[in-house]
């Protein structure tokens, strides 16, 4: 019992080191946009965001099919394959001669970033049924510390080199965060233990399992995919547009624009795990409270005074980087194992592809304003707009309970076959 526990308590904070890495390449080029903008010479500022935004879509969009591999592989090796791939990625982004290569770079750290989420939350809902949400709010610490340390890493080193690098400045942080992960993915694999393989039964009522039997379920199930994707626009952009607004309207360079976005990543390391243990007891509750929250936040911050950019970010993030572990947790605990990493993989799939589309449509927006993108006013009816799709995302908790009925699953219950098998 001891060895299980032990071995559990491993995986749980290894899988949060690759959490960390992988949204960590999520956010590295943030406050980097005009950089990259001047190095490659664009005409506009979207086409350094539509880098975030191919890189994205490239990460969430093979979702499903890696989903599929983590419902029948060892999911290990596919968390140390997808790490090593991500920063292969970004090391071939920071050699691009050209706006194309970039592309190609991109699209391979996306993919590799692809494996993190399908494999690693299955796993972890596998080993802890009865506190899903408190080990993925554990896990979602590593989530915070990579959010706050890409942006702010990056910023600041191309803050320091560009006196000497000028343009080119942004490339030497993408480099070195690259080398860090593929250091990162060869320590997991000598450090973590290999997942307790499953029984051959189940390995092959996995392999058979439809996902959902009927029309009416699959309906329900896209619904709260596609309702929790209008979170993902909204947080997404408020990282991309915070990026420009803070460059453009309040005359931050990119060192002190990754040091405030770093902000909105800090307080999650501690709400996630937080509203993770709380939600174990009321996950509906505590998400609504969490995104309400984040909302208000959101149409308030170009409203507030300069001054208060940072510490709005932070609250900001505290609300809102909650709500993913209790959102993952309830879909978790609404499904069987066997099918889990099928399902998560559509589900990050969709809001994924559609969430990240932010990136370059911010972009595209703020090109739009032209010189009034140097008003602050200018952007107060686009937050707006970003907090009521927070709202309206919580539409989608109403579309859990004919699915949980369908497994015959009661909110907290325990699913028997993963009680077996973590044990």
């Amino acid at each position: 019992m001891w060895q299980d526990r032990n071995h559990k308590t491993r995986a749980l904070w290894l899988t949060g080191v690759l959490h960390a890495f992988t949204h960590l390449y999520q956010v590295a080029l943030m406050p980097l946009y005009l950089l990259i903008q001047k190095d490659f010479k664009f005409s506009s500022v979207s086409e350094a965001t539509l880098l975030m935004t191919v890189m994205l879509v490239a990460c969430f969009g093979p979702s499903y099919p890696i989903g599929v591999l983590a419902d029948r592989f060892n999911r290990k090796r596919l968390l140390a394959f997808g790490l090593a791939l991500n920063a292969l990625g970004f090391i071939a982004l920071a050699w691009a001669p050209n706006y194309g290569w970039a592309l190609v770079s991109v699209v391979v750290a996306g993919f590799g970033g692809s494996f993190y989420h399908p494999a690693a939350t299955a796993m972890i809902a596998r080993l802890f049924p009865q506190s899903t949400g408190k080990a993925l709010g554990l896990v979602g610490i590593g989530a915070g510390a990579g959010f706050f340390l890409g942006p702010i890493y990056s910023g600041w080193r191309a803050g320091m080199l560009e006196p000497s690098l000028g343009p080119a400045a942004w490339r030497r942080p993408v480099l070195e965060l690259g080398l860090m992960g593929l250091v990162g993915a060869a320590f997991f694999c000598l450090l973590a233990d290999h997942e307790q393989p499953r029984p051959e039964p189940e390995l092959k009522t996995a392999h058979r399992e439809k996902l959902f039997p009927t029309r009416a379920l699959w309906l329900f199930f896209l619904a709260y995919c596609f309702a929790f994707s209008l979170r993902d626009f909204a947080g997404a952009s408020m990282g991309s547009l915070g990026s420009l607004f803070l460059q453009k309207a309040r005359g931050y360079d990119a060192k002190f624009t990754g040091l405030a976005l770093s902000g909105i990543y800090l307080a999650a390391t501690i709400s996630n795990p937080l509203f993770g243990s709380l939600s174990d007891r009321g996950r509906k509750r505590w998400l609504t409270v969490a995104l309400v929250a984040a909302a208000g936040i959101m149409a308030c911050f170009p409203w507030a005074p300069q001054s208060w950019t940072i510490p709005i970010y932070v609250v900001y993030g505290f609300f809102f980087l909650a709500a993913y572990p209790m959102t993952e947790a309830a879909l978790m605990e609404s499904v069987p194992d066997a099918v889990r990493g099928r399902v998560f993989g559509i589900f990050v799939m969709t809001g994924g592809v559609i969430g990240n589309l932010s990136h370059w449509i911010v972009g595209a927006k703020v090109r739009q304003l032209v010189a009034a993108a140097n008003s602050v006013a200018s952007y107060y009816p686009v937050y707006g707009a970003l907090a009521l799709m927070l709202l309206l995302s919580l539409t989608g908790l109403l579309c859990l309970n004919p699915i949980r009925k369908r497994e015959g699953i009661k909110p907290g219950m325990v699913d028997p076959n993963a009680v077996a098998l973590s044990t």
